[in-house]
């Protein structure tokens, strides 16, 4: 027990040190954890260490830490009408890419795979959705604008993508009624959102206890899991709960707001932010050393599906280009940002054995992450080192 516990210690410390030295070398943190939990796997089969089956633990992981980070990037998230185009910009950017990429990858599969067009649209849905697990935390260090927009496309991305990917996956068949309910689980969740909402942030402005902000994040995780169960799009509550806290000095002004006392309660907003951005980096990095630590080295070198990996992020960029293009948005940084990640991991583990594909294997998708993840990298170290934010901000907002 104490060789587990100190070398779990060491690792984390040594994913510091890669979160600490990405902003200079430029660097994914995800490659380095990746790298190094898979180094760990190596180490275990030298030393002749038994260890037991830790596949349950990724999609635990993987849940909280899609929390949190949604939580996070939300709360940072500035709300007024001069975000309103950047807001319009980010859904599209998100949305109709990712339909259409889906669409396109089910066709080809089904094409030739000779399966059916809506188990190819399951299992083509987690190659499409920009992880914001990966996309947020890279980009701490550009423009403000460039940011926000990762922040934002990234976000909703997430939350379109599993949304899609319920829609389907939870409905045998296609029709109006299967509509009818999705409206209704939105139209439910939105109202589960503004009373969780309001319940929460009264919790914390009014609890005195020396431990108050532990309570609060159990209390997100348990209505988000609580939501899922009943198969309602939950990370928009997440979102909404973080914009609300994040945008209290914006919101302040309508009635039924200063009852929470917004004055106070940002001070305690601004505690809970410095807790989740810890949390957050904690979850992350043990998500990603796990998953390192669970490759194969044959499903990274497997040639099978490597030129089908290659095919598909080659569609990724090109469709990232038009849309740019379309949205009139500057190419720089933004291009090559759209790597896979937590996100494409958890859903592609949530497919049943009756519905996936050979196809779309375990090998697929860590050849789509490392690649997706490499040409980020590219594109972070080739981007100038000094970008013009007013010229930035322009064309984001035009």
């Amino acid at each position: 027990m104490t060789a587990v516990i100190i070398t779990i210690c060491s690792l984390l410390i040594i994913a510091y040190i890669f979160d600490l030295t990405s902003s200079k070398t430029k660097i994914p943190s995800v490659i380095l954890l990746l790298g190094l939990g898979w180094a760990a796997r190596q180490a275990t089969y030298f030393f002749n260490l038994d260890i037991p089956d830790l596949n349950r633990l990724l999609p635990l992981f993987g849940t909280i830490g899609l929390i949190l980070i949604v939580l996070e990037g939300s709360l940072e998230v500035e709300l007024n009408k001069s975000q309103l185009p950047l807001l319009k910009k980010s859904v599209f950017s998100a949305l109709f890419p990712m339909v259409g990429l889906s669409l396109a990858l089910a066709f080809v599969f089904q094409y030739f795979g000779h399966y059916s067009f809506k188990d190819s649209l399951i299992n083509a849905i987690p190659l499409c959705i920009i992880s914001s697990a990966i996309a947020i935390p890279s980009v701490k260090n550009s423009t403000k604008q460039a940011k926000e927009f990762v922040i934002y496309e990234s976000s909703f991305s997430d939350i379109f993508g599993v949304v899609l990917f319920d829609f389907f996956l939870l409905n045998e068949t296609i029709s109006w009624g299967a509509f009818g309910h999705f409206g209704l689980q939105l139209v439910i969740i939105i109202a589960v959102s503004f009373v969780a909402t309001l319940g929460l942030s009264f919790l914390l402005s009014k609890i005195d206890h020396h431990i108050k902000f532990a309570p609060i994040v159990i209390l997100v995780i348990l209505t988000y899991v609580i939501a899922k169960h009943f198969h309602l799009p939950a990370l928009i509550f997440i979102m909404l709960f973080g914009l609300f806290l994040g945008n209290l000095d914006e919101l302040q002004r309508i009635k039924w707001i200063k009852l929470s006392k917004p004055e106070e309660l940002n001070k305690e907003v601004h505690k809970l932010r410095e807790l989740v951005v810890e949390g957050t980096f904690l979850i992350r990095s043990l998500f990603f050393l796990l998953f390192g630590f669970l490759i194969n080295t044959a499903e990274i070198t497997n040639m099978d599906t490597l030129y089908w990996a290659l095919g598909i992020v080659a569609v990724i960029f090109i469709i990232r280009f038009i849309q740019l293009k379309a949205l009139k948005v500057p190419l720089q940084p933004l291009l090559l940002i759209a790597p896979r990640g937590l996100i494409t991991i958890l859903l592609f583990l949530a497919i049943t054995p009756e519905q996936a594909i050979p196809l779309v294997n375990k090998s697929l998708i860590i050849q789509i992450i490392i690649l997706t993840a490499l040409i980020m990298m590219i594109g972070l170290m080739t981007t100038r080192s000094v970008l013009k934010p007013k010229a930035d901000k322009e064309t984001l907002t035009a």
